[in-house]
């Protein structure tokens, strides 16, 4: 099981939850996570296509490219300026 925490209120609001979980039975793409679980995880999808998700997996700066497996922990951030390319959410 791989679990998502949302931070930020476009997220939450997107998706109606802060937390979600999701089963994985082998290592899998965050991408092809996103895409494979529509029902639960499609409102991420717009944001995901226009580069505003910023991602870490257990605790690590990541990418959408990044494989998860499971007990692995997703934090994704809604980045609203990718022109500071996560500057202001590094470094507040």
């Amino acid at each position: 099981m791989v679990t998502l925490l949302l931070f930020g209120e476009t997220l939450r609001q997107a998706t109606g939850e802060s937390e979600l979980q999701c089963e994985v039975p082998e290592p899998i793409t965050l991408k092809a996570l996103l895409e494979g679980n529509q029902d639960r995880l499609g409102a991420l999808l717009p944001f995901m296509n226009k580069g505003e998700l910023l991602v870490t997996v257990n605790r690590k700066v990541a990418t959408l490219d990044s494989k998860v497996r499971d007990g692995d922990t997703v934090k994704l951030t809604h980045q609203f300026n990718p022109v500071h390319d996560g500057a202001m959410w590094q470094n507040p």
